[in-house]
């Protein structure tokens, strides 16, 4: 049985430096820093597996334009942990804690070609996204970003609105796409863009490959080719108003979905 609990001890800190290891192969984050966050309004969210730490998703506190925020910065699960609901737990968790502490809002990024982050994130926990970071953390060497800009989503969570609370499905009746995929010699997904077109209608959408990573193992220059393509559409469409707001899995790819911002519920926050 998988057991939640907020995480605020040395030891604690070090057994996070222990998953961050595994999860992306890179330096961890100094203890000094995690401790002083959870000292500072930060919350720190572990999954257990017994003793072991199998899961966390750390965050702190961010300030913008007069109000604070939570800045949800990482999620890791260990890769024998993952698909089992994990990270919606964690982040639910750290939802409550949040609330608690008076916060109102929690911001994270992730790579917008990661649709297993996306699913989470818009479809499951009702985050939306209308913000886009062109290579936002610069060069990254871990297995999960090398070779590729670090371009990221910011995902907005409206943890008291009605959006979220009522778990609301955005009103959707006919969706627009504004790209398809064909599959090369090599059975690899390419993006073939729609004729540009001037943003208006209600709802569109946005396919993307079902796994990026298979995908850039495979084809570096696919790879990139897809973050340039769908980095200037994604874009566009936040530019005119839109907002992420669903991820549909398809047997052959993924559908991101996209609405006006203004039609979504926020009040009461």
């Amino acid at each position: 049985m998988i057991n939640i609990r907020e995480l605020k001890t040395i030891a604690e800190m070090e057994q996070i430096q222990e998953l961050e290891q595994k999860v992306w192969d890179m330096d961890p984050i100094p203890t000094h820093q995690t401790l002083t966050a959870v000292k500072n309004g930060g919350i720190i969210v572990g999954a257990f597996d017994g003793v072991d730490l199998v899961g966390f998703s750390y965050g702190f506190p961010g300030f913008d334009n007069g109000k604070s925020y939570l800045c949800s910065h990482m999620l890791g699960i260990d890769e024998n942990y993952r698909s089992q609901g994990i990270g919606e737990k964690l982040k639910l968790a750290q939802r409550e804690m949040a609330i608690a502490k008076g916060f109102h809002i929690m911001k994270w990024t992730y790579d917008p070609l990661e649709t297993r982050n996306a699913s989470l994130n818009l479809t499951k926990l009702n985050g939306i996204c209308n913000t886009y970071f062109e290579d936002c953390y610069g060069k990254m060497q871990n297995k999960f970003n090398q070779g590729l800009p670090s371009d990221r989503f910011e995902v907005h969570w409206h943890l008291n609105s009605p959006y979220v609370v009522e778990k609301q499905q955005p009103q959707i009746e006919v969706v627009k796409a504004l790209n398809t995929i064909s599959l090369n010699e090599d059975r690899l997904p390419v993006f073939i863009a729609s004729p540009e077109q001037e943003l208006n209608k209600p709802a569109y959408s946005i396919a993307v490959p079902k796994d990026f990573q298979s995908l850039k193992a495979q084809s570096q220059i696919l790879a990139i080719d897809w973050r340039l393509q769908t980095r200037k559409i994604f874009k566009r469409l936040f530019k005119a108003g839109y907002a992420a707001v669903r991820l549909q899995s398809y047997e052959t790819h993924n559908d991101y979905l996209f609405v006006k911002t203004e039609t979504l519920e926020f009040e009461g926050e």
